[in-house]
């Protein structure tokens, strides 16, 4: 019997020993975790800050190819409008916009079809229109960025206060 207490004795104290290193072993591997976690974090907020910028250069190598509209009564998102050459000074009915928050539109303002005299006009809206899905793809890959670059800085700093 007093072979098995010591025994009991002996495997309590050994193991009671071991903890603190295992406690000690799982923190700093934690830490290395967190770690290596933060650097990749790092990495990605840089790599999306890059694209930020190539985007931005070309929204604003396209913004001046469209007029900004909008009604402060009555929208809460203005439209980019699609510059379009007019013959002979012509306001045509045709449209093309894109909404700020990256929906392209096509629209006829007053519902009328095009004449055969406005025919070079279909051209130009067909080439307006391939600029407006290109600032729309920009629109939407800088919004897309943003919230990219807003959760990677919000994991930044939760590994930075854990560290």
């Amino acid at each position: 019997m007093k072979k098995y207490v010591f025994f009991i004795f002996l495997t309590a104290l050994l193991t009671g020993c071991n903890k603190p290193s295992k406690v000690e072993q799982f923190r700093a591997e934690k830490h290395l975790r967190d770690s290596s976690a933060l650097v990749e974090q790092q990495r990605s907020l840089a790599y999306y800050e890059e694209q930020m910028e190539a985007l931005t250069q070309q929204a604003d190598s396209l913004l001046p190819l469209f007029s900004y509209e909008k009604n402060e009564k009555y929208q809460d998102n203005g439209y980019y409008v699609v510059k379009i050459e007019r013959l002979n000074q012509k306001v045509y009915d045709l449209r093309v916009m894109v909404r700020d928050d990256g929906d392209e539109m096509l629209v006829y303002r007053s519902g009328k079809r095009l004449t055969s005299e406005e025919a070079n006009a279909i051209k130009n809206a067909h080439e307006a229109l391939e600029r407006a899905k290109h600032l729309q793809f920009v629109i939407h890959d800088l919004k897309e960025l943003q919230n990219r670059i807003t959760k990677t800085s919000l994991e930044i700093q939760k590994y930075q206060k854990r560290l």
